[in-house]
């Protein structure tokens, strides 16, 4: 079998098969296809697509390539959850714990964040003494034991993915609905859950900037879980405002436990309640909103983050220390009026440029910067009133303000931001 057979067949619009797909992946895996030819199928793919069964057997493909996690030895049905990314999204560090509250284990592999959409693994990263890094045996009996972890993707799971999308990163092929599709379903199915709820987010500081393509990417993907016996449901999620009130590492950490101290932003929390319901959905269990919120009452969600942080290496005290910066600059109204656009892209960027953030792989970031909102969409501000706080540890660029000014829009009529727009696979 020739590879650049296979160029060409995609190049016409023609569906590869199985065994075509198979040697291609096992062959780039094993060094034996030089980057420029797969390049060149990525961006025949990039314009013909990719059928489901195509983009199905791709998927498995990638799956294959490595290691698959085996979670067979913890009790009851496994639920995994993940997101597409986005600006303030720390659902992970209150939602996980909420679910471990009600005895559902959880083991959750996560990513970091990369331009100005934040990762679970570097929030985890800006708790003093904390280990993302276990093996996979110090992984599951984490779980069997407290009922969570939290720990960094492993790079058994998948290896085809991490090659692929290295390349897709620098031809200009990310925006693939395929691709992506396949990129996070291998890497979900390779780690062993039961059950998947997927948060596909949509707006100005997701991924995905339009409705209709979430949601093909969205139908596309519970589509691929259930082909392979995985309970899969999405949810399209408003992106075009920011997630809750922090960006930045460790004021997001601490934003997470005031929510699960019951005492967070109301619209986070019933965005979270939202997705513990779908998840304990998934589970096969049944479990009230008013026993979600006795958990949160109660501390016992918040307990389980203390769990998980102490098991990991770090402590209550570095899980809820402040943020140490250099100093908090206000950002205030100059108008009066209804809060009516809290640009997220717009504000992921500017937290970037604070240090929050990574242009590239290799960036180092400040887990203590970042920015804190005091205002939400559909808000109504007086003159001089705090829209946001920046805390900052280096001399803030002109392109920041540039940023935040270009981010908040004040007008006369009040607009309600929504949080999931639409629920696919129920």
């Amino acid at each position: 079998m020739r590879f650049v057979d296979l160029i060409e067949k995609k190049r016409n619009g023609k569906e590869l098969s199985k065994q075509e797909i198979d040697f291609w992946i096992k062959a780039y895996v094993a060094g034996k296809i030089p980057d420029y030819q797969v390049s060149a199928l990525l961006m025949a793919i990039y314009f013909k697509g990719m059928s489901i069964k195509e983009t199905a057997n791709l998927t498995l493909a990638m799956v294959d390539s490595g290691q698959r996690l085996d979670l067979s030895q913890l009790a009851g049905i496994k639920v995994d959850k993940h997101s597409t990314g986005g600006v303030g999204d720390k659902v992970t560090l209150v939602l996980i714990p909420l679910i471990a509250s009600l005895g559902i284990p959880v083991a959750k592999m996560s990513g970091r964040g990369l331009g100005h959409t934040g990762g679970t693994i570097d929030k985890l990263e800006s708790i003093d003494g904390l280990q993302v890094e276990l093996s996979i045996e110090q992984f599951i009996q984490q779980v069997q034991e407290i009922g969570l972890s939290v720990v960094g993707q492993s790079n058994d799971l998948a290896p085809a993915d991490k090659l692929l999308y290295a390349l897709r990163d620098v031809t200009a092929t990310v925006e693939s609905i395929p691709l992506i599709a396949s990129s996070i379903m291998s890497k979900k199915i390779a780690a062993g859950s039961d059950a998947i709820l997927l948060d596909v987010t949509v707006g100005s500081g997701a991924f995905m900037k339009d409705l209709t393509n979430a949601r093909t990417l969205a139908e596309m993907m519970v589509q691929l879980g259930r082909n392979v016996g995985r309970k899969t449901i999405a949810v399209l999620t408003d992106m075009n405002e920011p997630l809750g009130l922090a960006i930045g590492n460790r004021l997001e950490v601490l934003e997470a436990v005031d929510v699960l101290k019951n005492k967070g932003d109301v619209g986070l929390t019933e965005f979270i309640l939202d997705l513990a319901e779908l998840m304990i959905q998934l589970a096969g269990e049944e479990v009230s909103r008013a026993l979600l919120r006795d958990n949160l009452a109660n501390g016992q969600a918040y307990q389980k983050l203390v769990d998980l942080v102490t098991r990991q290496g770090g402590s209550e005290a570095s899980l809820i220390r402040p943020a140490k910066i250099h100093q908090t600059i206000e950002i205030k109204a100059k108008s009066e009026g209804f809060i009516t656009k809290l640009d997220a892209l717009e504000l992921g960027k500017a937290a970037m440029l604070l240090g929050a953030g990574r242009k590239t792989k290799d960036d180092l970031i400040d887990y203590e910067v970042g920015i804190v909102l005091a205002k939400k969409v559909g808000d109504f501000v007086k003159i001089d009133d705090v829209l946001l706080t920046l805390y900052v540890n280096q001399d803030t660029a002109a392109e920041v303000y540039q940023l935040i000014n270009q981010a908040i829009t004040i007008g006369k009529i009040q607009k309600q931001a929504q949080s999931i727009i639409e629920v696919i696979g129920l």
